[in-house]
């Protein structure tokens, strides 16, 4: 499945964190702004690892895609669509 995450945390620390969390996961298109291609058993993987730093005061935002909707997606200017890679190294 094809998620955009995004995130707003005010912490420069914080916010750090979780984009190097972010980057295990998927590829940053924007400064807060990422698209992961994961399994549902993933997902939950990285959302368990952003609860733990997570509070009120941030925003993380999960947007799954179906494929009929990541099919329609469009890109204007410099960059492409995350693809999903024929090669994973674990």
């Amino acid at each position: 499945m094809f998620y955009i995450v995004s995130y707003d945390i005010p912490d420069d620390k914080k916010r750090n964190k979780v984009a190097d969390i972010l980057l295990d996961f998927g590829t940053r298109i924007q400064y807060s702004v990422f698209e992961c291609i994961m399994d549902y058993p993933l997902l939950e993987k990285m959302i368990a690892k952003l609860n733990k730093l997570i509070s009120d005061n941030d925003s993380v935002r999960i947007y799954p895609l179906c494929a009929k909707c990541e099919g329609m997606a469009r890109v204007m200017g410099k960059g492409k669509l995350t693809e999903d890679a024929e090669v994973y190294i674990l």
